[in-house]
């Protein structure tokens, strides 16, 4: 109840603020219409002084601009009510004339200047003439050149700023909830310092309206005081010349005090702190630049014509200053050369990690290929592989690390690497601008191009340019850009080494995300089975690219058998046949049907019969003529198969399915082997030929 009650009370406030700056803004267009009373009119330009002054202090304390992220828009109002002052001021001057009681009007007026009659007058129009010089030619002229730069780099700097934070979010040193947050700074960065080119301007336009409201004020007066009033030419002046130096000396302050805090504000873009902890910090650094000036003070004050009564106590406290900075340079010195000598006693100078960590994955780029990844050309590989992690993750069930993109001036320009836990899995050169027309099998009309290969598949393939793309569509050629190249090697790449990511600290992950849904299961296996037993299971999962995404019908079959044996090729067999309909489903055709290969009995019985247990696990240990004949014959079914428009997928019983795998996968490492209990009874089974082996 009462976290409601807090959020109804923070909502009530919202709203109360937003109607308080409403109403606010409202009053101040008003101001110019309706005339006020005098009263109200130094209660207002008391407010303007006090928002002026908590302006500029709210520049010196912020440590960054975006935390002042109003600042554009409060300029503007100030400005505007500044502006609407004038004109009420304006309006009591010129009606009232000698009778206008507007206090802050007349202390600026003659307490500001200093004295009274002609010579304040004189002095009034010179401090106001100053001021208005140094606000326009001086602040504003700064303030703005500074914005329009601001603006400008903070703009050219956006593309590299947005590759790195994917840099980081690729190489997993940011969550995706830090990327996007930096993104979205660095976006308010941007419109913050657009906002503040356009809004300076603001400023240098209430400058040059001040001198006009001035001109006209002065003029206004004179001819309304001497023609309106019958007064005296110097009771005129006296009254609205005195009037308006003070009306311009109470309007101009605040905005002297406001265009300095643009400035503040603008110059301050590569500060992280405040400007008093920046110029303590500074100012402090160095002791002899304190010697040199206490040293100057001294030698002015012995001249003739100089004050040495001032001169001389400042040379003492620049003295001071430079010793005290001294002292703490000395023991600065000392800490450190103690600390060295220490380190060289313990005889330990470590320079480096003895651990130096490596990317889990990473995409190495030639410099030519950077394009692909810049966000001013559409960076349509980063967002391919977001996709792909997303997509492989739902795949097999591996949520895949972040992949680190980086440059590499050691490959060629054209080149690309793909290096998984610091060691290259994958290489290739593409050529940018071309596209690369990949032969399926199925191509009724060969193109002219460049020979070469796909990197992902190993297919025959052509580069091609843009105005034959059409024609080897047609003819039958996949037909592929640079992204999509790199992007499905990639893919391929995680697929066939997925395996390899899976460590133990991932497998712990995977066990404690279950623990909340399913602990009993989770605990049961946890006392059956090592973490790195049940690693090696769901790495033989992956390796044949069966999907380890439904993990709870994985640990099930575990806590099940892990009570026979402990063989991880039995516990993967036993998984595999528990996940057997989710496995035949990625070969069936419409009709649900498997077409697959079959092995001769003689065969099969061989193969298992050279069953070869090693420090390594269970082999087929197959004699070397025997093993060439068997290969031979695989791969000329298979391909008798492939051009028939089928899959090549291999059939046999269960105790030998491990050991036919083990046996190709150095010559056929993509070829699937099913065993007959991982089939259900509702897939069909269609056999289109026996391997056999020659005598």
């Amino acid at each position: 109840m009462a976290d409601v009650s807090q959020v109804f009370s923070n909502a009530f406030l919202r709203q109360k603020s937003d109607l308080y700056v409403a109403g606010g803004v409202l009053i101040v267009v008003m101001m110019m219409i309706i005339p006020l009373p005098t009263i109200l009119l130094d209660i207002l330009m008391t407010f303007n002084l006090v928002l002026s002054l908590l302006i500029i202090l709210i520049t010196l304390y912020t440590r960054r601009a975006l935390e002042f992220s109003v600042f554009p828009t409060v300029l503007l109002l100030s400005t505007v009510f500044g502006l609407a002052l004038n004109v009420s001021s304006t309006r009591l001057i010129l009606s009232k004339g000698i009778n206008f009681d507007g206090q802050i009007v007349r202390a600026f007026a003659t307490f500001v200047t200093g004295t009274e009659g002609t010579e304040g007058l004189v002095i009034g129009a010179i401090i106001f003439i100053i001021i208005i010089a140094v606000q326009f030619v001086v602040i504003t002229k700064g303030a703005t050149r500074v914005a329009e730069v601001a603006a400008r780099f903070t703009l050219d700097s956006l593309p590299g700023k947005q590759m790195a934070i994917e840099a980081e979010y690729n190489s997993g040193a940011l969550t995706e909830e830090e990327a996007t947050r930096k993104k979205n700074e660095l976006q308010r960065e941007v419109d913050f310092y657009g906002a503040m080119d356009g809004s300076s301007k603001f400023v240098s336009g209430n400058v040059k309206v001040g001198i006009l409201i001035t001109l006209v004020n002065v003029i206004g007066g004179l001819i309304i005081g001497m023609t309106l009033h019958q007064e005296p030419l110097d009771v005129a002046v006296n009254t609205y010349v005195l009037l308006t130096i003070g009306d311009g000396l109470v309007s101009q302050f605040p905005a002297l005090l406001v265009s300095t805090a643009t400035g503040i504000i603008v110059t301050r873009a590569i500060s992280d702190g405040t400007f008093g902890s920046d110029v303590s910090t500074q100012f402090t650094s160095q002791g002899r630049i304190y010697w040199i000036a206490t040293v100057t003070l001294v030698i002015l004050s012995i001249l003739p014509g100089f004050p040495w009564y001032v001169l001389l106590p400042m040379a003492f406290l620049s003295g001071f200053i430079a010793y005290r900075l001294s002292r703490k340079e000395v023991v600065k010195e000392r800490e450190a050369e103690e600390s060295s000598k220490a380190g060289k006693d313990a005889e330990t100078p470590v320079e480096f990690s003895p651990v130096v960590p490596v990317d889990p994955l990473s995409l190495e780029l030639g410099y030519g290929l950077i394009p692909l990844v810049d966000k001013d050309q559409g960076a349509e590989l980063l967002d391919r592989i977001t996709r792909i992690r997303r997509e492989t993750a739902l795949d097999l069930g591996l949520a895949v690390p972040r992949i680190r993109i980086i440059d590499n001036m050691r490959l060629e320009p054209s080149e690309y690497c793909i290096k998984i836990k610091g060691v290259e899995t994958g290489r290739a050169s593409i050529r940018t601008g071309q596209f690369l027309a990949i032969n399926p099998g199925s191509v009724s009309e060969e193109i002219e191009g460049e020979k070469t290969t796909d990197p992902a598949f190993g297919l025959p393939a052509f580069w091609i340019g843009e105005e034959k793309r059409d024609a080897a569509e047609r003819s039958g050629y996949t037909v592929v850009d640079s992204p999509s190249i790199i992007a499905t090697h990639l893919t391929e790449v995680i697929k066939r080494n997925a395996f390899e990511m899976l460590g133990r600290q991932e497998v712990k992950k995977i066990l404690d995300e279950l623990r909340g849904d399913y602990s009993a299961v989770v605990d049961e296996v946890q006392k059956a089975l090592t973490l790195g037993e049940v690693q090696k299971v769901l790495q033989g999962l992956l390796a044949e690219s069966v999907s380890i995404r439904n993990m709870v019908p994985i640990l099930e079959t575990l806590a099940d058998f892990a009570a026979v044996t402990k063989d991880v090729s039995f516990l993967v067999e036993k998984v595999r046949q528990t996940l057997g309909r989710q496995i035949c489903l990625q070969y069936v055709d419409e009709d649900k049907k498997l077409h697959v290969l079959t092995i001769n009995p003689g065969v099969e019985q061989a193969i298992i019969d050279s069953r070869t247990e090693t420090s390594g696990g269970i082999v087929a240990g197959l004699e070397p003529g025997f093993y060439r004949k068997w290969i031979n014959a695989v791969i000329n079914a298979v391909h008798t198969i492939q051009q028939q428009g089928f899959m090549a997928v291999l059939w046999c019983s269960e105790a030998a399915r491990y050991l036919v795998k083990n046996s190709l996968k150095r010559e056929l490492p993509d070829i699937v082997v099913l065993s007959v209990p991982e089939v259900p009874g509702d897939i069909t089974i269609e056999a289109l030929g026996e391997i056999q082996v020659e005598e």
